[in-house]
Formats: structure tokens, C-alpha cells, sequence
């Protein structure tokens, strides 16, 4: 894609800290906005628009080569991505891969994910409640993240649930001090929310 393409289409996209209990910056996960700079409520999409969300983003981070530095890379990324139907960046160990939770865990998918993990991308599984489909793609995630509006509702069960397959577990919507408390008590691996860094956008 020439630089003029480019130019005729911009990309909107917003990036959030994802932190390490102790403070140390591990990654962040990128998000498609609006022109005006606003969430865009893409989750609330039909899936051909979600597939397009996600291109510009990934377009966005990659097509001048990988994105500098050592940060992990999340996107969130639809079936489609997954089982091949549109293609990602060349395998970069840095990129992972964030399953939204409207995918649904039929041989398709679960072939695409072992095959792209067996590349070399990282695989995560966004808003965990432990579905079968996500409890079928556990085993093939690096990553699992739960939503701090979730944590009553799952308990401690929920959450070793999580953990069994071996993933990290990261915190999401880390929303004031009180809850990175909560979030370090729990044993998270990875904090991430407003309370540890809004979205900016990308320059």
C-alpha cells in the first residue's frame, strides 16, 4: 500500500498502559477511535465493520514494519483475522492477539489459533465469564483478561478458572486506587485501566 493510500484514509487509534503489579510497562493494548478522538463502540458492531475496525488498527501499527521498542503489542481481533479470512503483520513475538469475546470457539477457530501461536503470535482471551467457548480456548492462550466489573461475580473460583491453563491473568477497567489493591490482593499478573493510564492517542 503506497504512502498516498494511506494518506486518503486515516486511522484513529488510542493506546493504553498495561503494567506489571509493581509498576514496570509491559505492553499496551491499541484501540480503534473515532475522528473525533472517542471511543467508537466497536464491540457494539456487525462483524464486517469489527473486521474493518480492526485492519485499521493493525494497518495502522505495522505497515511501515513493527512498532518500535519492546512493548507488547494487544489488537483486539475477530474471527475473521483468525481463521484467516484477512491477513495479520508478519509474525512479530511482540504481538498479541485478542480474541473479543463474541468468537465463538468452533474447529476452525481453534486450528487458526494453535497455528497462529505455533507462528509466534501471543494469543489473549478479552473479557473472561469462563464460556465454553472461552474455557475450549484457554489452552491456547498466553493471556486471559477480566474485567473488574466481573470480579464479584466470578470469585475466586472464576478466577482459578482462568488461571488453569497456565495464561497470565490481566486486570482490566482498573478503575481507582482501591481496585489495583483489590487487583494486586488477587494476584494479577497485569493491571491495566484509567486509574493506571487513559487512552492517548497515537501521534
Amino acid at each position: 500500500m503506497t504512502t498516498r493510500t494511506r494518506a486518503h484514509r486515516p486511522r484513529h487509534v488510542a493506546r493504553q498502559p498495561i503494567w506489571t503489579p509493581d509498576g514496570r510497562l509491559l505492553g499496551h493494548e491499541y484501540l480503534y477511535r473515532t475522528a473525533q478522538g472517542l471511543p467508537a463502540g466497536v464491540d457494539r458492531w456487525e462483524p464486517a465493520r469489527q473486521d474493518l475496525a480492526t485492519r485499521d488498527v493493525l494497518a495502522a501499527l505495522y505497515d511501515d514494519g513493527p512498532p518500535a521498542g519492546t512493548a507488547l503489542v494487544f489488537v483486539n481481533v475477530t474471527r475473521t483475522f483468525l481463521v484467516g479470512g484477512l491477513p495479520l503483520p508478519a509474525p512479530d513475538t511482540r504481538l498479541v492477539l485478542e480474541v473479543v469475546e463474541t468468537v465463538d470457539a468452533d474447529a476452525a477457530v481453534l486450528d487458526g489459533l494453535a497455528a497462529l501461536r505455533a507462528a509466534g503470535y501471543r494469543i489473549a482471551l478479552d473479557d473472561w465469564t469462563g464460556t465454553p467457548a472461552q474455557l475450549a480456548m484457554l489452552p491456547l492462550a498466553d493471556y486471559v483478561k477480566v474485567d473488574c466489573r466481573d470480579l464479584h461475580r466470578l470469585g475466586p473460583r472464576g478466577l482459578h478458572r482462568a488461571r488453569s491453563g497456565g495464561a497470565r491473568l490481566v486486570a482490566e477497567r482498573v478503575s481507582g486506587p482501591d481496585l489495583v489493591d483489590v487487583c494486586r490482593l488477587l494476584r494479577f499478573d497485569l493491571l491495566q485501566g484509567n486509574a493506571l493510564g487513559m487512552p492517548a492517542l497515537c501521534a
